[in-house]
């Protein structure tokens, strides 16, 4: 152990709270992504009392690791107090003054974290990452004014993620009611066509083996997360969709720049001058909720070409498609921007966490 490691069990405890009254109904699970988020869980006619109860500033974990992405489900709450089902490990950072929550959420974001954690998980049918293990994790324990310094650097970047965000959302918003408005409300007065006849449809690699650690170009997979490569098949504008997914959510992006993509993602860029990528977008955007009723597979959903190909694009008059096109690039010019300074504030969001272990 560094000398200024310490071990995690010293500085937190678990928590066991019912909501034997039933004062809580906010209701949440805890995602990958190491976020709390609302519950899918039918709870029509179950009993909440025998729920644990999360607080504000505390921490839930799932410990069951297998099946998880290779990620352990862990979250600390800054919202309002919720409810979780009893198969989570609820817990809580002892004294404050010594460890701050919000620097230990940082040292669990990492990556590290997430292969430490299945690394030390055992079991038969289902391997665990159980609160013993979680106690006996080492992190850096520094001055706990440098630890709110760290968070604080973080937090600040987050923040200007956010606000990118907010403004691309609010742009894209625009865009759509333009589309809308232009050619959607019009097209009884409109030539259609499809998407295949529209449109290139491309996939991606055959396996995600060129994603890396520290990789120049986005690599976009059937998930939320965006990988690294240091190689890229494309470099011009284009629309991603996400062509696998087992709870039949598809993500869905438009993007400009070098990429490379998986193998179940589609790469769709357009190739008539009278429908633009951003029309194409929109599109399939309005299509997602339809693809969850169509999509085929099992255990895992998936879109086929058979699903994608008939989808209809509206093909506008010269002059309108040539408005739409010039009322929208402007917005998404922006967009693009924007999604460009956000791949690059995660970058350094990464070197913060990696410098934790440094520390």
């Amino acid at each position: 152990m560094k000398s200024n490691y310490k071990k995690l069990g010293g500085y937190i405890r678990l928590v066991d709270r019912r909501n034997k009254d039933l004062t809580i109904t906010n209701l949440l699970g805890v995602s990958i992504e190491k976020k709390f988020i609302p519950s899918i869980a039918n709870i029509i006619g179950t009993d909440l009392s025998s729920y644990k109860v999360v607080q504000t500033g505390q921490f839930a974990y799932g410990p069951v690791t297998s099946r998880n992405g290779e990620k352990i489900s862990i979250a600390y709450l800054d919202g309002e107090n919720c409810i979780i089902s009893s198969s989570y490990t609820v817990f809580e950072v002892v004294n404050k003054d010594e460890l701050d929550p919000e620097y230990l959420m940082l040292w669990f974001s990492r990556p590290e974290f997430d292969r430490y954690a299945r690394y030390k998980s055992h079991g038969s049918v289902r391997e665990i990452f159980d609160w013993d293990e979680l106690c006996m994790v080492e992190l850096p324990v520094p001055a706990i004014e440098e630890q709110k310094n760290i968070v604080k650097a973080y937090k600040s970047i987050t923040d200007r993620i956010a606000l990118k965000k907010q403004i691309n959302d609010s742009l894209e918003a625009q865009a759509e009611a333009i589309y809308e408005e232009m050619i959607v409300n019009n097209s009884a007065n409109y030539k259609t066509s499809t998407l295949e006849e529209t449109s290139t449809i491309k996939t991606g690699k055959l396996n995600s083996e060129a994603a890396v650690a520290n990789g120049i170009y986005p690599f976009f997979t059937c998930s939320q997360e965006t990988y690294r490569t240091n190689t890229f098949a494309f470099d011009q504008e284009a629309v991603l969709l996400a062509g696998n997914n087992a709870s039949a959510i598809y993500p869905l992006k438009i993007y400009c720049g070098k990429f490379d993509a998986y193998q179940r993602t589609y790469v769709i860029s357009s190739k008539n001058k009278l429908v633009s990528n951003k029309q194409l977008y929109f599109v399939l955007k309005q299509q997602l909720n339809e693809f969850k009723g169509i999509s085929s597979g099992t255990a895992t959903k998936f879109l086929t070409m058979k699903i994608l190909a008939p989808i209809p694009v509206i093909i506008a008059p010269e002059d309108i498609a040539n408005s739409f096109i010039n009322a929208t690039d402007k917005m998404f010019e922006t967009i693009f921007q924007n999604q460009r300074e956000i791949e690059h504030l995660n970058e350094v969001q990464t070197i913060i966490l990696g410098e934790l272990s440094r520390n």
